[in-house]
């Protein structure tokens, strides 16, 4: 294969069956092309058998009970350490990605073709959050609950605005669970259950963004993908969306997975980087979105199903005419039906004793 390269020579990545074909200019302005073979392997790390190990053990822990607590809380003191660690990082980011993307500009020979990669990607981006959140998920609460979504979602406009601006999803919880309890009127059972485990699990829009950042990835190394990495970057990127932290940029972290999975390098990701801070408040905002819609149709389902029950008691009836001598023993849930209509009985005569 062949492609037009950036620079002064470009040199593809060992991803072929047999050969691999190189372009080169050469300062005479002569194109050169040759045949370098490569082999079928591709060196890295397994990420997926990791992965796969990690909640095999996790299951392990939790069948052995308190002997497995133990470890468990080690792993939660060290994922918490992390996230301390990772915080102070993130102060040193913009520094770190100033000179990461210049070092990139200047290897690049086009400038204006990797300005333009990059305005596809966001475009690509938030055009697929876009259609996400505004098509799919309201589409998926109106197929359970037969209800306008656009209703269920105008009572949520703060939390979005919220989501919007901070990119997180945990910061924006408290407003989310106050608004949809009060302007939606959802059970707060249900809210204070679905809305925490949603904020770090359901990540819908990072997958989305995951997906789109390891394509574009694969395309600025003119890397052809076959179906089969197609199909692990869904499924790593719907995997590594669940552990993904709610914090802003907690989602470009796990990209690098992805890009492990399928063997791109993740000297990349600091393109992603540069312009997370636009895609990740879209990404936010519809993972919030994701979150409030799953309460809802939980909320409408709940209720149906009460619903259901009520009208199965209201359905009792009892045709005789109840004792009215044990009218505390009679159940409440018994509703007696009106006798009128039916011809009065016949009195019996009182017994009377025989007085000997």
């Amino acid at each position: 294969m062949s492609f037009v390269p950036h620079g002064s020579y470009t040199s593809l990545s060992k991803y072929a069956t047999d050969y691999i074909t190189i372009t080169k200019n050469t300062t005479n302005g002569n194109v050169t092309t040759e045949k370098v073979p490569v082999g079928t392997e591709i060196e890295g790390m397994n990420i997926l058998g990791l992965v796969l190990f990690a909640l095999i053990l996790g299951v392990a822990l939790k069948k052995l009970g308190p002997e497995g607590e133990e470890l468990i809380r080690f792993f939660n003191a060290f994922n918490e350490a992390t996230m301390v660690l990772v915080s102070w990082i993130m102060w040193y980011v913009p520094i770190g990605i100033m000179f990461l993307v210049g070092s990139k500009i200047v290897e690049m020979g086009n400038v204006v073709l990797l300005v333009t990669s990059l305005g596809k990607y966001i475009m690509a981006s938030i055009l697929g959050h876009i259609i996400h959140g505004g098509i799919v998920l309201p589409l998926i609460y109106f197929a359970f609950t037969r209800k306008n979504p656009y209703t269920f979602l105008v009572g949520l406009i703060t939390p979005f605005a919220t989501a919007f601006a901070t990119s997180s999803s945990s910061a924006t919880l408290p407003s989310m669970i106050k608004c949809i309890e009060e302007n939606n009127g959802v059970d707060k059972r249900i809210s204070r259950f679905i809305l925490p485990i949603g904020a770090t699990v359901n990540m819908d829009g990072a997958a989305i963004f995951q997906c789109m950042a390891a394509v574009f990835i694969a395309q600025m190394n003119n890397f052809d993908l076959n179906a089969g990495q197609i199909f692990t970057i869904l499924v790593t990127a719907t995997a590594s969306s669940v552990g993904a932290a709610g914090i802003p940029a907690g989602g470009v972290l796990t990209i690098a997975i992805i890009l492990e999975a399928i063997g791109l390098p993740t000297n990349d990701l600091s393109l992603i980087l540069a312009v997370d801070w636009i895609v990740d408040r879209t990404t936010t905002v519809v993972n919030v979105e994701g979150d409030a819609l799953g309460a809802g149709i939980l909320h409408h389902l709940n209720q149906k199903e009460m619903a259901k029950n009520q009208q199965e008691l209201n359905d009792v009836y009892v045709e005789g005419v109840p004792n009215c001598k044990s009218e505390e023993e009679t159940s409440p849930l018994v509703t007696h039906r009106d006798q009128t209509s039916n011809p009065p009985s016949i009195t019996m005569p009182e017994s009377k004793e025989s007085v000997l």
